[in-house]
């Protein structure tokens, strides 16, 4: 890497420049925009306060890279692997009495909007393969590796760093860092990852899907709404474990337990480069309640998941979205 110096005034114009790009890595490794947030704010204090020891070695963004890699592997020293629901068990029935407490915050794969992740700029090769990588089921098959083979994945097959790159950030050896690529490849090629649909610019048919979707939605049509979805469509609802599979008992709960659904409207969204919308649900007086995150998985010509997240206090914030609509 080719070494720069740069003055002090100029450092915070640098950190700006790699917010995104280190957000980016930062959600990879850690599964929440929220960490992923924090993490970056750390490794810029961190950057700041030891600016002095930095001696222009190597650029600015490789050592803000090293920062942000030690940030992340401390945060995960010791936590538990974050989550889908499908990953923790088998599909449950329509029954409010299975869907049990919510889970903890840190159980949870959580989205992240598109615009604080994606490049806004550049090939669009390398912008369709960089969604790729924070669909939410690769960011799940990423907690399944140790946090250093998870940075070493990242690294060389997201961010296309040499391997002697990466050794040198990790402090150890080109070896090393191959055989930990190895043996991450082999893991998530056991998620299934590399067999799912690859991600592409909507089409017209795929449009239309989303448009009669939420047209479905928005009506509670229910015939209209599981002729959408694949017969093994997922709906899931973090923080809760249990998610469903079969249009009947996704039927059965949307006119049970979720009936307060019914006169909903969705805003259009964009997370983890997925289509994805605003819920907001009828609530008291006139006006409609922020209620779910929804992320979709499309295959082909249906709706193969609906991820619906409910932590809508502190995820709709984060996408900038009202907290309230008119009815």
């Amino acid at each position: 890497m080719v070494a720069m110096v740069i003055a002090r005034e100029d450092l915070e114009l640098q950190l700006d420049r790699h917010r995104r790009e280190l957000t980016a890595y930062a959600y990879r490794m850690l599964g929440s925009a929220f960490e992923a947030d924090d993490a970056v704010q750390e490794t810029m204090l961190r950057a700041w306060r030891g600016f002095d020891a930095f001696e222009g070695r190597a650029t600015v963004r490789s050592w803000l890279y090293r920062i942000v890699t030690n940030v992340c592997l401390d945060m995960l020293s010791g936590t538990e692997r974050r989550a889908r629901p499908m990953d923790l068990g088998p599909a449950g029935h329509a029954d409010a009495a299975l869907l049990g407490a919510p889970m903890p915050e840190t159980t949870w794969i959580l989205p992240v909007p598109d615009d604080r992740v994606l490049p806004n700029e550049g090939d669009p090769a390398e912008v369709a393969e960089a969604r790729e990588t924070i669909r939410l089921a690769f960011i799940a098959a990423l907690q399944h590796l140790p946090p250093k083979q998870r940075a070493v994945l990242v690294l060389r097959d997201v961010f296309r760093w040499k391997a002697a790159e990466v050794a040198e950030l990790l402090e150890t050896s080109v070896p090393s860092v191959n055989s930990a690529l190895q043996r991450a490849r082999v893991t998530i090629e056991a998620a299934g990852i590399s067999d799912a649909e690859p991600l592409h610019p909507l089409d017209d048919e795929q449009r239309s899907l989303l448009e009669r979707y939420v047209d479905a939605f928005e009506r509670y049509d229910m015939d209209a709404l599981t002729s959408l979805l694949r017969d093994d469509a997922s709906w899931s609802m973090p923080p809760y474990q249990l998610w469903l599979q079969t249009h009947a008992d996704i039927v059965t709960w949307c006119l049970g337990s979720g009936v307060g659904c019914r006169g909903s409207r969705l805003l259009a969204v964009e997370a983890n480069g997925s289509p994805a919308f605003a819920q907001y649900k009828p609530g008291a007086g006139d006006v409609l309640e922020p209620w779910a995150l929804q992320v979709l998985e499309i295959s082909h010509d249906r709706i193969a998941g609906i991820s619906f997240f409910l932590d809508t206090a502190h995820l709709f914030p984060l996408f900038g979205l009202p907290d309230r609509l008119g009815a």
